[in-house]
C-alpha cells in the first residue's frame, strides 16, 4: 500500500486562502467614459431604433405629404435629413465603441477574477481530497487491526 501522508491542517489552509476582493470596484471610470457606456447601452437597444424609425418615418412622411408651404426638405431633396444622420453615425461611431472597450475591460477583470476563483476551488477541492484519501488510510489501518485482534 503507497504512503498517503496527512493533509495540511485548517490552520496552514486558512493562511494559505486569501480572501478574494472585488475586482470591478478597482475600476474608477471617468464621467467620459460613463457617458460613453450609458450611450453604449440605451444606443444599442430596440427603444432607440424605434425612436429613430418612427422619426425618419415622421420626418419622410411630413416632407412628402404635409402642404407645400409647410414642408421644410421636400421631396426627393431630404439634404437635411441626411446630412442630420450622417452626423449621428459619426458622433455614435466613436461613442459606442469607447463604451464597448470600458465594457470590454470590466468583462475581462472579470473573467480574471473567475480564473483566480477557479484556482482557489482547485486547491480547496485537492485539499478535500487529501483530508478524504487520509481518512480512508486511517480507516483501512483501524479495519486491519481489528482484524488482527479477532
Amino acid at each position: 500500500m503507497e504512503e498517503v501522508k496527512a493533509p495540511i491542517s485548517l490552520e496552514e489552509f486558512k493562511k494559505k486562502r486569501n480572501a478574494m476582493r472585488p475586482v470591478i470596484k478597482d475600476i474608477k471610470p471617468s464621467t467620459l467614459d460613463k457617458v460613453a457606456v450609458w450611450i453604449t447601452n440605451h444606443v444599442g437597444s430596440m427603444g432607440f431604433f424605434l425612436i429613430i424609425f418612427v422619426w425618419t418615418a415622421a420626418w419622410l412622411g411630413w416632407n412628402m405629404f404635409a402642404p407645400k408651404a409647410a414642408r421644410f426638405d421636400p421631396y426627393p431633396a431630404f439634404v437635411l435629413w441626411l446630412f442630420i444622420s450622417n452626423m449621428i453615425q459619426l458622433f455614435l461611431l466613436p461613442l459606442i465603441m469607447i463604451g464597448q472597450n470600458v465594457q470590454s475591460r470590466h468583462a475581462d477583470l472579470r473573467a480574471e477574477a473567475d480564473l483566480k476563483i477557479n484556482t482557489k476551488a482547485e486547491f480547496e477541492i485537492e485539499t478535500i481530497l487529501s483530508h478524504l484519501e487520509y481518512q480512508n488510510k486511517m480507516m483501512i489501518e483501524i479495519l486491519q487491526d481489528i482484524e488482527k485482534k479477532t
